[in-house]
Formats: structure tokens, sequence, C-alpha cells
């Protein structure tokens, strides 16, 4: 696994972190719906891993845990949620919000990775981008129910629901709208970065 990377790289690295910054910090990248939000954080998080692999999707997946986690207390775009979960257990709060995130970004950089190899660069951004909307939304509900399934908050808003359908039902929209815009601007953002020779084309497998 690649850990060395050009001034390029850094360079492009370095300005994700801080779009990630200001998505995080200002209303731009999250769209509130009801208890949960639409992101855009996840966007910066697909490019890292594109851009750097599984090790830059890793280290983007934890900045934007980290943020994720000041929102619980109400720094950058406070979320209800969150602020509901630390309330409860700010330890658990704290690994709901981040290790999914981190966990996200690292196996998105493999599957840039796989998919490169299998077709070409172009395509495997599109399909980069919405598994990270997928594994963001998957990641984070699964921690949800793992951690807090059996609290009197996340019970009440499953509502009698088995586990399945109230993932299902509770992000439905939300899931939906963040994997077309996860897909498409990665995509096409993406393409922009190979084309114009900042992020090297992998080498297709050959038999």
């Amino acid at each position: 696994m690649k850990t060395r990377f050009d001034t390029k790289q850094l360079v492009l690295m370095g300005l994700l972190t801080a779009i990630l910054f200001v998505f995080s910090f200002t209303p731009i990248g999250t769209i509130p719906i009801g208890p949960l939000s639409i992101t855009l954080n996840i966007i910066p998080v697909a490019l890292a891993a594109v851009i750097l692999g599984p090790v830059g999707g890793a280290a983007m997946g934890a900045v934007f845990g980290i943020l994720s986690f000041l929102q619980c207390l109400g720094i950058g775009v406070p979320s209800g949620m969150g602020a509901m979960l630390f309330s409860i257990n700010p330890f658990l709060a704290f690994v709901q919000r981040f290790v999914p995130r981190m966990l996200d970004g690292l196996l998105i950089g493999f599957i840039y990775k796989g998919v490169s190899k299998l077709c070409n660069s172009y395509a495997s951004c599109f399909v980069t981008g919405f598994f990270s909307a997928f594994f963001n939304t998957a990641f984070f509900m699964s921690a949800l129910v793992l951690l807090f399934g059996n609290t009197e908050y996340v019970q009440g808003l499953m509502d009698g629901k088995n586990v399945l359908l109230f993932i299902c039902s509770f992000v439905g929209i939300n899931a939906v709208f963040e994997m077309i815009a996860s897909t498409v601007l990665t995509g096409a953002v993406g393409t922009a970065l190979l084309k114009a020779g900042l992020i090297p084309k992998a080498a297709k497998k050959t038999d």
C-alpha cells in the first residue's frame, strides 16, 4: 500500500481538507432533513481515496469523522441527533461518528484501485463516488443501531420496526440524494483531475 505521495497529491489533499472544513463549519455542505442531514462531506473523502488510495481515503475519512463528532458539541453545523447521542454516551457517540467515516475512506480507496484495474480510471471515479455515499450511510446507521439500539431515543425512532426496515425508511431519500450527488460530483471532478494529469491513471490488469 502506497504511503509516500508527491507534491501534487499532497497539495490536492490539502485543498480537499480545506473544502471538508468549509463543508463542516458552514451550511454549504449540509442539508438538514428531520433528525438526519444530507451531507456533501463524503465527496472530499471519495476524491482523497481516488487521489491517494486507501491511506488518503482513510485519513480524509478520519478528518470527516472528527468534524462530524464536533457537530455533536455544536461546533460547526449542529447535529440534533449527534447532540442527543453525546448526552447519552460521549465515547460511543465519538465511535459512532468517527469509525464509519474512516472505514468508508479506507474501503473506497481499495475499490478505486480494484475497479481501475478492471475497466478504467474514469469509470472508477464514478464507482468510488457511489460507494462513498453507500458505505457512509450503511456504516453510520449500522453503528447507530449497534451502539445505541437499546436506548430509549433510538427505540423511539425505530417505533417497533425491524432494523432493516428502520434503516431504509429513516434514511431513504437522504441516502438516494447522497449517492446521486456523490457519484456525479466525484466522477466529474475525478475525471477532470485525471485529464489534467493531476492523478496518475491506474494500469489495467493484464493476463
